[in-house]
């Protein structure tokens, strides 16, 4: 549906019922698309960004691969007394 800006000041309650509803509300100016009424995206409560935030950490955990040991990483540049080569 496109509406003028003008017109649309006085019908802001309906047209706002009917984004929220799914409706594409575009507000005109000067017969120009300015503006889209969109409903917003609700925030997912606590127990549904815990859930997302498990898979991501267990999406991570699958792709991770297993590498040298850091704390052994440069173990190739000291003799046997620790002393560099």
């Amino acid at each position: 549906m496109k509406i003028s800006v003008t017109e649309a000041k006085g019908q802001l309650t309906e047209l706002v019922r009917r984004a929220e509803a799914g409706e594409e509300i575009i507000l005109t100016r000067h017969g120009q698309p300015a503006a889209r009424l969109a409903p917003a995206k609700a925030s997912l409560d606590r127990k549904a960004r815990r859930k997302l935030l498990q898979a991501v950490r267990a999406s991570g955990a699958s792709k991770a691969t297993a590498g040298a040991d850091a704390a052994r990483s440069h173990d190739f540049l000291y003799d046997a007394d620790g002393l560099p080569k």
